[in-house]
């Protein structure tokens, strides 16, 4: 409804002033409440076009809009402000238009549309995924669904790190004291099983210093050269080397964390169009390296180590290769970031990482443009904050995370647990029930983490997420539920011919907020927000709920009254589902 405002106050500016003005100087914002109108123009940006006062020029635009546009019926002056005032007809043209368009607020893609490639997950094959991979995954995904809806070319990647130092420390340790443990011989998750041998490491490793520190070694030197960490050096060296039997054991150990992934992801409802593998890229990342050393774009020191010197874009030096030949994170990405290139041709890549990774990801770019990469341009990190609990940050080694696959079941738990105590559900299968108590629980999980801003740390409580009243998966969920209900019962649902000759202010309400919804899509892509859409899903669920408490839908007695309310809550109930599907939740017809 602005957009046609909008086009109304561009025409009666240049009719009165004989000067069409930029679209910026034209602001149009939703009345106050206490004044009255649905719709207000800014008109301190137009004076000087107008060359008049904000009062005269509010009443002049005013006038000629009341003159020549049926929508507008009446208008009020508040110092700067033009308040407008709508007919019943915009409003029920504006229904017609949310109701006939099946992909309203989405855009196509085309042969221009923009390719943009998002990483997200990026998980580590020595442990389980936490709490931390849950907003990874969460933002990824649903970023891939909000800039699809804004007509972009997406495709979801993934980089699984399942080499390096880190992953020869759980190999270490389940062959020194694993025993021969296998998924099947302790019923564990595969990924659950490595995860806790990669803890057993960190144990044993500290136990090793202490003892080196005890006999007179410094902190540095025990840390150095302990047992543990010398073997998963040169595990990780025999692995690069290609030796059977450590790559035989890598393979081994990682099939089976891929496999507990797999549930994982599955369970959390998030996928790829393709997943890269650290083992793969790095390869590629060291062939880029010698090339680039055969052009002198890189520096070898005495030691043998390959650096980046970055000195000319204001940093230091950044380590490439191991003077042992090995490769790091950055030999890796550089290979990872080629090879997608070279897969999708990319205008805009996008890593969802978190924010300690910061300084990583600007090196990257650095080095990508060093090396004759001009597309490094379209790198993008999109930088996160951390995900915090009521008790403190979460600590891999320690075994102190909060495993993911522990969360998703606790909160199906818990979602049942509200919904017996609430007692709706006696006439359902337990079938029936275990499927709306897994849509409520992982609904809760997943607004709670993306109503937040993405830039910010946040603290997940699951109590609170689960609550059915207030900012929550499970209240905009009920709303959901209740607008199923009162279409059930009203057998037929009006086709947006209905005519009336007055909406109350609940219904100009619902009706501004559904007419909002393409410019939320579009905004929550422009600004790579979800946040931005899980906001306005309560704000539209609030909004109902108000409007349900305040007036009789199906008991209305004028008939076109009745089928108008009938068609606002169809409406809400299609806005609500299109704008939670894009943050990946699923919406459950009957809580």
């Amino acid at each position: 409804m602005e957009k046609l405002l909008l086009n109304y106050c561009i025409d009666a500016v240049e009719v009165l002033y004989g000067k069409k003005p930029d679209l910026d100087k034209i602001q149009i914002q939703e009345t106050k409440k206490e004044f009255d109108g649905e719709f207000t123009l800014v008109v301190f940006p137009l004076l000087k076009v107008s060359s008049r006062s904000p009062a005269q020029t509010s009443e002049e635009i005013g006038q000629y809009l009341l003159d020549n546009y049926s929508d507008i019926i009446s208008f009020n002056v508040v110092k700067g402000f033009l308040n407008l005032s709508l007919s019943p007809q915009s409003y029920l043209r504006q229904l017609q238009r949310i109701s006939v368009i099946e992909n309203y607020g989405f855009s196509e893609p085309c042969d221009e549309s923009e390719k943009i490639l998002i990483e997200y997950s990026s998980p580590n094959t020595n442990k389980p995924l936490h709490l931390g991979h849950i907003r990874n995954n969460l933002l990824g995904y649903s970023l891939s669904r909000i800039l699809k809806a804004n007509g972009k070319e997406v495709y979801k990647t993934n980089i699984v790190n399942d080499r390096g130092i880190h992953i020869c420390k759980s190999m270490l340790a389940w062959k020194l004291y694993g025993d021969g443990e296998t998924p099947e011989s302790t019923g564990l998750k595969g990924d659950h099983l490595v995860g806790k041998y990669y803890v057993r490491f960190d144990r044993e490793y500290k136990k090793q210093q202490e003892e080196l520190v005890k006999s007179g070694m410094s902190a540095d030197e025990a840390a150095n050269k302990a047992d543990l960490i010398v073997a998963a050096r040169e595990m990780l060296r025999l692995w690069e080397s290609d030796d059977r039997e450590t790559v035989d054991l890598w393979s081994r150990m990682n099939s089976w964390v891929y496999k507990g992934f797999e549930r994982t992801y599955a369970d959390l409802g998030v996928d790829f169009d393709k997943i890269y593998y650290e083992s793969d890229t790095f390869r590629l990342g060291k062939k880029i390296i010698s090339d680039a050393l055969k052009s002198n774009k890189l520096l070898v020191k005495d030691d043998g180590s390959v650096w980046a010197d970055l000195k000319e874009a204001g940093l230091d030096e950044k380590l490439l290769l191991r003077s042992d030949g090995t490769a790091v994170y950055m030999t890796q990405d550089l290979g990872t970031a080629v090879e997608r290139y070279n897969d999708y041709k990319f205008d805009r890549q996008l890593y969802v990482v978190g924010n300690e990774q910061n300084y990583h990801f600007q090196v990257l770019t650095i080095i990508l443009k060093k090396l004759g990469y001009s597309w490094a341009d379209g790198i993008y990190h999109y930088s996160y904050g951390m995900v915090e609990l009521p008790e403190g940050r979460m600590k891999s080694r320690e075994g102190t995370i909060v495993d993911a696959d522990d969360l998703i079941a606790e909160m199906i738990k818990t979602a049942g647990d509200t919904s017996t105590d609430l007692g709706k559900l006696d006439d359902f299968t337990e079938e029936e029930k275990y499927e709306i108590y897994r849509k409520v629980g992982l609904g809760a999980l997943k607004y709670f983490i993306l109503k937040v801003d993405p830039k910010k740390n946040m603290m997940f409580n699951p109590a609170e997420s689960i609550d059915f009243n207030g900012n929550t998966g499970p209240f905009i969920q009920y709303t959901f539920a209740r607008i199923n209900s009162v279409l059930r019962k009203s057998g037929t649902i009006p086709d947006g011919e209905t005519e009336v000759d007055f909406l109350n202010n609940k219904e100009k309400d619902i009706v501004i907020a559904l007419s909002r919804f393409p410019a939320i899509v579009r905004e929550a892509g422009e600004n790579l927000s979800p946040a931005l859409l899980a906001n306005y899903c309560y704000e539209l669920s609030r909004d109902f709920n108000q409007f349900y408490h305040e007036y009789s839908i199906l008991n209305e007695a004028d008939k076109k009254q009745r089928d108008l309310r009938i068609l606002i809550t169809a409406l809400t109930g299609k806005i609500l589902e299109k704008g939670m599907w894009l943050l990946g939740i699923e919406m459950p017809e009957r809580m």
